[in-house]
């Protein structure tokens, strides 16, 4: 791995880390404001990683990196416990707090993109040559440099995209993702009850993981429609 893929390995780290922190510190503060202070005083009701990484070090340091090495891009996972009673008792507010995550994700892809949005109508950035999940602005004239700018480039881009990605996906509505936690708080109790027992199988979290998987792939060419707004007229992929 030369120094460019360090580099644009440790910018991708830096927005995953900082990505997954708001989402599960969002869950934490909205169990938090609901009555559930489980996260809260685990320590995840904040944006401060360590205690994260400290509760998923798996999801939030191996994974991360070996995915990267192996796939140019980075997964992993994140947690913010909460008390399964209190979710039972108020379904409407666990609702909420399984709504919040996704919710963050949307809001720092919306900051990425309107960021972009301005700099490129200011003429800081203009369309890249090549779009990627880290590419879609480039710094005129700077031909592979490194400079602050570049970089920002960089973290606008995955932290656009990234974000997109990670809010979507979690909104499917099987379990172990947040749209189950929905789906179980808003959806008839009866239903609500059959996400919840779902949610509590290993197994078959492992089984929903895969099939959302399979069913992302159909979302995700409609993303290039979205982030093409940055550059009006330019196809991506």
């Amino acid at each position: 791995m030369d120094s460019a893929q360090l580099a644009r390995g440790l910018v991708w780290y830096l927005v995953f880390v900082f990505s997954t922190t708001c989402h599960e510190a969002a869950h934490a503060i909205a169990a938090h404001l609901g009555g559930d202070s489980t996260a809260k005083d685990g320590g995840q009701a904040t944006l401060d990683p360590i205690p994260h990484i400290r509760r998923e070090p798996v999801g939030m340091v191996l994974m991360p990196l070996l995915s990267f090495y192996q796939l140019g891009f980075m997964l992993g996972w994140a947690s913010a416990p909460y008390d399964a009673l209190w979710g039972q008792r108020y379904p409407r507010r666990q609702a909420v707090m399984s709504l919040a995550g996704p919710l963050a994700n949307f809001g720092l892809a919306l900051g990425c993109f309107l960021a972009m949005k301005l700099m490129v109508w200011q003429g800081v950035f203009i369309a890249p040559a090549h779009a990627s999940f880290s590419q879609l602005v480039e710094v005129p004239g700077a031909e592979g440099a490194r400079t602050p700018l570049t970089f920002l480039a960089m973290a606008l881009s995955i932290g656009c995209w990234l974000n997109l990605v990670l809010g979507i996906f979690n909104l499917i509505p099987l379990p172990p993702l947040d749209g189950a936690g929905v789906v179980e708080g808003l959806a008839h109790r009866q239903v609500g009850k059959l996400f919840q027992a779902l949610r509590q199988q290993p197994l078959l979290a492992i089984v929903g993981l895969l099939l959302a998987m399979r069913l992302f792939r159909y979302v995700a060419p409609k993303l290039g429609t979205v982030l093409g707004l940055l550059h009006p007229g330019t196809t991506y992929w």
